[in-house]
């Protein structure tokens, strides 16, 4: 499976939560995390959209046990767990809705350390690809998201479902992390 060098985001930082997606061009996505004067831990994704000039995209708010909470994309608020469902029937394997209204899978590779997100008809469209730490001048880079730009309905590379496959992704390292 290969992509092209612009279709590839380098991912900084082991915490999925305060890190960037970057490219030749420059930060694509960054998400960043605040916690309130109350305690809650809101992570804000921003994609650049020009230089200097970037839109929110999501805003994940945690819970106050620091688990899962809600998540709003767009004009649409819903909990986190719906966008990383496990599937009882197969281990690492998760799962959720797309704008489109299709279900996806983010599964774990069987031959490689690839976490290969696949559309309805089961086509790869995208994959993480965790990494040796690699220091670059934006910040350690601990893994790439790849997008198969040709795969399935040709629609990764854009909004909303390059913004969802993003959020998706975070989560599901979130989980991976914290075996949630």
């Amino acid at each position: 499976m290969s992509t092209a060098s612009n279709d590839v985001l380098s991912w900084t930082s082991q915490d999925p939560r305060e890190s960037q997606l970057f490219n030749s061009w420059g930060v694509l996505y960054r998400f960043q995390t605040a916690v309130s004067p109350n305690g809650q831990s809101v992570t804000t994704l921003w994609r650049t959209i020009r230089p200097n000039k970037e839109d929110r995209v999501a805003k994940l708010e945690w819970s106050a046990t620091g688990g899962l909470g809600r998540v709003v994309i767009g004009k649409n608020t819903l909990p986190m767990a719906d966008l990383v469902i496990p599937d009882a029937r197969q281990y690492g394997v998760r799962m959720f809705n797309g704008p489109d209204g299709l279900q996806y899978r983010w599964r774990p590779n069987p031959s490689s350390s690839d976490i290969l997100l696949q559309d309805a008809n089961g086509a790869v469209i995208a994959f993480f690809r965790p990494t040796r730490p690699t220091r670059y001048q934006i910040g350690d880079v601990f893994g790439e998201l790849h997008f198969v730009r040709t795969a399935g309905a040709g629609t990764v590379m854009h909004p909303p479902i390059m913004d969802t496959v993003t959020v998706t992704a975070m989560l599901y390292r979130f989980c991976a992390q914290w075996n949630l």
